[in-house]
């Protein structure tokens, strides 16, 4: 018999929850999307990761006080031959990660252009965060950090700076948005 409060088979106590969000990565080609994601659910980062197609899909939880968060990740390709199908990724998503990179101006111009999108067109309560990746570039930024932390502020978006390389704030801004 059993005693009260027992743990269950699987590890996690009674009063756990569970919730399961899906969350997609938008932006341009090269940005670091498929490495963010690999960072963040297997560790790994690969200098030459080749171009997704179409999307990817992963999935990783992780514990944020009494409850388990399961995301469902949806990776889309950045070329513009795919970006229409993005709607079909971002519709239901609870939360986006909108990625540019720091050394690259375009890529921060095209990932305002995501977030007017989001904005316009998916969950009016979606999580909006937008991801300034490959800091450890930092030498060659052309993206700089305050420009891109006050048009966050001024679109309500959570904001870091990432570096799927050295995993800098990787799982910081996944637990950001899990909260």
């Amino acid at each position: 018999m059993a005693g009260r409060g027992a743990a269950r088979p699987n590890g996690q106590s009674p009063a756990s929850k569970i919730c399961q969000f899906k969350l997609v990565l938008l932006g341009e080609s090269a940005v670091g999307k498929s490495s963010l994601v690999l960072r963040f659910v297997k560790g790994q980062f690969h200098e030459y990761q080749e171009s997704t197609i179409g999307a990817a899909f992963l999935t990783q939880s992780v514990c944020l006080d009494d409850t388990t968060v399961k995301f469902e990740i949806w990776d889309t390709a950045g070329q513009e031959r795919y970006h229409s199908l993005a709607p079909m990724y971002y519709r239901g998503a609870q939360a986006a990660i909108v990625v540019y990179d720091i050394t690259n101006q375009e890529t921060f111009a095209r990932a305002k252009t995501w977030v007017k999108e989001l904005q316009r067109q998916a969950s009016p309560s979606i999580v909006i965060a937008l991801a300034g990746n490959k800091a450890d570039l930092a030498s060659k930024r052309m993206v700089e950090y305050e420009e891109a932390q006050a048009y966050a502020d001024d679109n309500s978006l959570l904001f870091m700076e990432t570096s799927a390389k050295t995993a800098m704030n990787v799982n910081d801004l996944f637990l950001a948005i899990g909260k």
